[in-house]
């Protein structure tokens, strides 16, 4: 899943990119407040994570101005200000959560999945389609019970399906999710890694839909083997 960290520190940059890229994360980065602004505003994030105090233009002017076009992606947002009126601001502002520096990266990584868990209409921590069971806390992926290994690709491309389920996802999506925008990609990687979870997870867990993506269905006729 491709997530946007809008922060101006380079250590926590750093610090959160990292720890980010080891949960399985795509990370993409800015520092300067009006640059965040357009990125959101023309590209689709899993989620942003988005300091308040920036250069160019503040976290909230941000927030607000993707919340007035419409941009529904989940914010959470940092900030080293202790004061809970602005906390309330910032929800109000169309924040999904509010996090306070300093932070421990644990408690970063359970907001946001959290936040995109819900944004996904998925209640439980675990998302579970049929008889595969993704866990994001773990990146663990079980049928029927038992382990699979998946390659860090085919794990992104697991979860933003199975957290996406009933819709059908373009292709263009997909490989943004799976590598960045501007990461070089091969034009099939993402019929190859489809291919790939079918053979280790059921034939039948992801359909192909002719000219539009791929889905997963929620209540899938065919359960995988």
């Amino acid at each position: 899943m491709r997530i946007l960290l809008v922060e101006d520190d380079p250590r926590i940059t750093r610090d959160v990119s990292e720890t980010l890229a080891n949960a399985g994360y795509v990370i993409e980065y800015e520092s300067n407040g009006e640059e965040a602004w357009y990125l959101g505003d023309v590209n689709d994030y899993a989620a942003i994570i988005l300091d308040l105090g920036l250069p160019g233009m503040d976290g909230l002017s941000i927030l607000k101005k993707w919340r007035e076009n419409n941009r529904k992606f989940p914010v959470l947002v940092l900030t080293a200000r202790g004061n809970w009126s602005e906390r309330v601001e910032g929800i109000d502002a169309g924040a999904d959560d509010y996090l306070p520096k300093p932070f421990e990266m644990d408690e970063l990584l359970a907001r946001l999945r959290a936040i995109i868990r819900r944004s996904a209409g998925h209640a439980s921590p675990a998302i579970v389609v049929g008889d595969v069971k993704l866990d994001p806390r773990q990146m663990r992926v079980t049928v029927r019970g038992v382990p699979k290994t998946l390659t860090p690709q085919e794990y992104r491309l697991l979860s933003y399906l199975m957290h996406h389920s009933d819709r059908v996802v373009p292709q263009q999506e997909l490989a943004e999710h799976l590598q960045g925008e501007y990461d070089q990609r091969e034009s099939n990687a993402v019929e190859v890694l489809v291919g790939r979870l079918r053979r280790k997870l059921g034939a039948g867990l992801i359909e192909t839909r002719r000219g539009f993506g791929y889905m997963i269905a929620r209540q899938a006729d065919e359960a995988p083997s």
